[in-house]
């Protein structure tokens, strides 16, 4: 088991690992990717029961993970290299032709920890909800766990997941939304406002839970928590608040950093911001 602290070098150590993805490729998406660093953190390096070292795509045997809003892939390719699904070394390759760290995830250059091609949005529950099933036909006692933005909440495939693992009780699946409040074209509310995001997912039979995603201690917490609601006829979703651009200061608070590569005055100023690690960069 990984202490707080523990976790949270990681996570330190992973959000100096996107800024210098997305700088080394002039292109990717660092907003989100920093905002959501704690939890995915919490997940692969503490909550999850998973074996790097025998990856394989069916899953079974171990809990699985799947990213919805796979535009903040430096994230995911960060925490996977640094818990040892491939050489951390790899991440020097990100977003160049022909290698497997693609901008959006991609499992077609078999990228050990990938069994999705994701980044086209609204998708990545509805397959959450489908390995979640065969869990159960394969009395598999796993866990399915999903991330998802709260912006790719405006695609209508998502919703008729969530009526239908409701309906269905798939209650062996953690849905996490990202509920950082911004998209590329601006807040959500001013594009399309999610009102009560609580009451509508308990209208449709999931179990809510809240927390703050940039707080390490209360991710797991809540993560542990979610685990103790499963197998009780319902799905549980993780409404998550965070801070799009957490860990530097230039990129929080708006959501122009959703899409855009820092340049190398930009980038040095966020690595002085996050603090070297015992890991060090790749």
């Amino acid at each position: 088991m990984k202490t707080v602290e523990q976790l949270q070098e990681i996570a330190a150590q992973v959000r100096r690992d996107i800024i210098r993805m997305v700088y080394n490729a002039k292109s990717g998406h660092p907003g989100g990717s920093l905002g959501c660093t704690d939890v995915v953190t919490a997940l692969f390096f503490e909550v999850m029961d998973i074996n790097p070292s025998n990856f394989t795509k069916e899953g079974r045997g171990e809990d699985m993970f799947f990213l919805s809003n796979g535009h903040i892939s430096p994230m995911l390719y960060s925490i996977m290299a640094r818990r040892g699904y491939f050489d951390i070394k790899e991440l020097a390759t990100f977003r160049k032709l022909r290698t497997r760290l693609q901008g959006h995830p991609t499992p077609v250059e078999k990228l050990p920890g990938l069994r999705i091609a994701s980044g086209s949005l609204g998708q990545g529950l509805s397959v959450s909800i489908g390995a979640a099933i065969a869990k159960k036909h394969n009395q598999d006692p796993h866990v399915v766990y999903t991330l998802t933005g709260d912006g790719e909440l405006e695609e209508g495939q998502v919703w008729e997941a969530f009526m239908f693992a409701g309906a269905k009780k798939v209650d062996n699946l953690i849905a996490i939304i990202d509920h950082n409040k911004k998209q590329i074209d601006g807040s959500t509310d001013d594009v399309m406002p999610l009102g009560s995001l609580k009451d509508k997912l308990e209208a449709f039979q999931w179990i809510v839970l809240e927390m703050d995603g940039n707080d390490m201690k209360q991710v797991i917490d809540t993560l542990h928590v979610a685990k103790s609601k499963l197998g009780q006829g319902r799905p549980v979703v993780v409404v998550m608040k965070t801070e799009m651009g957490m860990g530097v200061d230039f990129m929080m608070g708006t959501h122009k950093w959703h899409g855009t590569p820092p340049n190398q005055e930009q980038a040095e100023r966020a690595l002085a911001q996050l603090p070297e690690t015992s890991l060090g960069d790749f």
